[in-house]
């Protein structure tokens, strides 16, 4: 089973991943970017990360995406709107593939509920609280580094857009 949906949602991954490649319109492109994404979350469950899974999620197929479309939304790019033939049903097929992966990962996770954990991991590993502990005590400074930086980009980035109005 876990073979099963490896290969299913490895292979979503790479058809999304390819069709973002090699579509027209940017909005299409960003929206099968977050297929990508989803998949790749999935992918991080199958391996038994779930914070990984949930980070991928709420980060980059939330966050990112958010401001990949606010950019597309400003360029304004309208020559783009036109939409190859015969698309809309590889979006269909797209959509029912995601639906049944999720259906099927859905039925997989109860039915390993219901099973006795194999043993042998401690408790606590890889809950948010031992996360939380590394990232906290072991990689402070980087961790304050990155969000330092993060913040010079965004206040470097209204700048710019102040600027150009």
């Amino acid at each position: 089973m876990e073979n099963y949906l490896f290969y299913n949602f490895g292979g979503l991954a790479v058809i999304t991943a390819v069709l973002m490649i090699t579509g027209k319109s940017p909005i299409t492109s960003a929206l099968y970017l977050v297929g990508c994404l989803f998949s790749l979350a999935a992918l991080y469950v199958l391996l038994e990360a779930h914070f990984v899974a949930a980070a991928q999620i709420l980060v980059y197929a939330g966050a990112i995406m958010v401001l990949f479309l606010f950019v597309i939304m400003l360029l304004d790019l309208k020559r783009y709107e036109k939409e190859l033939p015969g698309k809309n049903m590889l979006q269909k097929v797209v959509g029912v593939f995601i639906v049944l992966d999720i259906l099927v990962l859905a039925m997989w996770k109860i039915a390993k509920f219901w099973q006795p954990p194999a043993g042998g991991v401690p408790e606590s590993y890889g809950t948010t609280e031992a996360i939380a502990k590394v990232l906290f005590k072991t990689y402070l400074l980087p961790f304050e580094m990155a969000g330092l930086l993060l913040l010079v980009a965004i206040v470097g980035a209204v700048m710019i857009a102040k600027r150009e109005l």
